[in-house]
């Protein structure tokens, strides 16, 4: 059984796909996630929405707590963990993530960068040991292989483009999910957003044709025989 954690991370509460205005990585997403249970009806899939229920921001307490050792860490300290605690098991849980990230100013949404704040948490994430030569920090996500698939949504800074070195988003989230043990990182995305018209038009059939074959190879990595999935509305 695989484990899904599905995150969205627009602040658009609707999908492109359903509504005028709605978000392209919540229908990239989506997709994904249905595409998969076409053939895996039976793994489980748990769902987070830091668009439009972020996490509460780590502020000074948050670092006091998370700082202080947890055999002598106080109520307070734990009630302010608790949300950051929730986040990192179902985090820890998931064999696949799949992340609807679009860019906000260059990098990711406030409300995805504070999930990315109360992820990578010491003592829970990632170890840290002043005395540790060569190497203080090192991953704790790594008692099994977990693979991100991280769906975006942007103007033209796609990788090779004009602009592509002012795309802060994929370099970012690879950074902080790699350093807690997430190194294997697959992506699409949308560009052209809001150029629209036919730009647009092609670029979400590309982005929707490259989530599909992203599942089709996530699944043909697995154990056992597989069906391919039914084709699904573009």
């Amino acid at each position: 059984m695989i484990t899904l954690l599905h995150i969205d991370a627009s602040a658009r509460g609707g999908r492109s796909d359903l509504h005028a205005h709605g978000s392209h990585t919540r229908r990239l997403g989506a997709r994904f996630v249905a595409r998969w249970h076409a053939v895996r009806a039976a793994d489980p899939v748990f769902y987070r929405d830091v668009g439009q229920a972020p996490p509460a921001p780590v502020d000074s307490a948050w670092i006091h707590a998370a700082f202080t050792p947890e055999s002598t860490r106080l109520p307070w300290m734990q009630g302010r963990l608790a949300e950051s605690d929730r986040l990192v098991d179902e985090l820890a849980a998931a064999d696949l993530i799949v992340a609807g990230v679009p860019m906000y100013n260059f990098g990711v949404p406030a409300g995805f960068k504070a999930y990315i704040d109360n992820i990578v948490r010491v003592g829970r994430t990632f170890g840290f040991d002043r005395a540790r030569r060569g190497e203080p920090y090192w991953p704790l996500l790594t008692d099994r292989p977990r693979t991100l698939v991280l769906l975006g949504s942007r103007g033209d800074y796609g990788y090779g483009g004009r602009i592509a070195a002012m795309n802060h988003v994929e370099p970012a989230v690879r950074t902080a999910f790699g350093y807690i043990g997430i190194r294997d990182v697959r992506t699409a995305a949308v560009e052209y957003d809001e150029f629209g018209g036919e730009c647009l038009a092609a670029s979400l059939r590309e982005a929707e044709a490259a989530v599909d074959a992203l599942v089709d190879e996530l699944l043909a990595g697995l154990p056992g025989a597989r069906v391919k999935p039914p084709a699904l509305m573009a």
